[in-house]
């Protein structure tokens, strides 16, 4: 690894921010957590609904998906909301799609059964690594909307609709050395930007890399791959901690 010495907001270069979880924050969602990683928090609600899309009916088969989506002054300036704009920001659909390919990876649709699961993802406040604090976060709130729908008979109760858990972590390269978990004014800086999104088995779900600056090299990819396992390996901890 390159060197560790402290950041700005004096952590090693391989450290997390500080990193909660509160699970059931929301008493009318099955499932909820707000999480936050550092000063960016978001609020996860994950709702069972009791069909599947159109296209799936019939096939005995769940499905899960989910929305991201930033509050107006989650940043330092306020935004108008999208749903004014009248469109949804490519920037927001692309997020939203990542959401829910991270947590269908973590769900044996099949053993679901034909419900499906949405995952609201709200950003609160934003401070960098917004998307992959929404997969972490998103993945409790749907583990206790599939606890609830297990125990309300929605789905039969030997199920194992759970087959792994889910987690992401963001990671770059700056003034040339890996860092793990990027604040914003980390990020800015990036010469490597990269979001991963690992299972709890430490199995690469999603790796979204780009060079801002120069071009990395494969030692340096291979740096951050690593140091993002090692990320998403805490994160997995923390989930369970959160679920215990």
């Amino acid at each position: 690894m390159a060197d560790t010495g402290t950041r700005k907001d004096g952590r090693q270069a391989d450290e997390l921010r500080q990193v909660t979880i509160e699970r059931g924050w929301s008493e009318q969602a099955e499932g909820s957590a707000l999480i936050s990683f550092g000063s960016t928090r978001v609020l996860c609600t994950a709702s069972v609904m009791p069909s599947v899309p159109r296209w799936m009916s019939g096939k005995g088969k769940g499905w899960v998906t989910a929305e991201y989506a930033m509050l107006p002054r989650s940043t330092n300036e306020r935004m108008d909301r999208e749903s004014i704009k009248g469109r949804v920001g490519g920037r927001t659909h692309e997020i939203s799609r990542l959401i829910g390919r991270s947590l269908r990876a973590a769900v044996d649709m099949r053993a679901l059964g034909e419900l499906s699961i949405a995952v609201d993802c709200d950003v609160l406040q934003a401070d960098g690594g917004t998307r992959t604090a929404a997969i972490t976060g998103a993945y409790v709130a749907l583990a206790d909307a599939i606890a609830w729908a297990q125990a309300n008979g929605r789905v039969p109760a030997s199920a194992k609709p759970i087959i792994d858990s889910v987690a992401a972590i963001s990671v770059g390269i700056v003034d040339g050395r890996p860092l793990l978990d990027l604040a914003y004014v980390e990020d800015v800086r990036a010469g490597t930007d990269m979001n991963v999104v690992a299972t709890g088995r430490g199995l690469l779900v999603e790796v979204q890399g780009t060079a801002e600056g120069a071009p990395f090299d494969r030692s340096e990819l291979d740096a951050m791959v690593d140091l993002a396992l090692a990320g998403t390996q805490r994160l997995t901890e923390l989930q369970r901690e959160a679920l215990a």
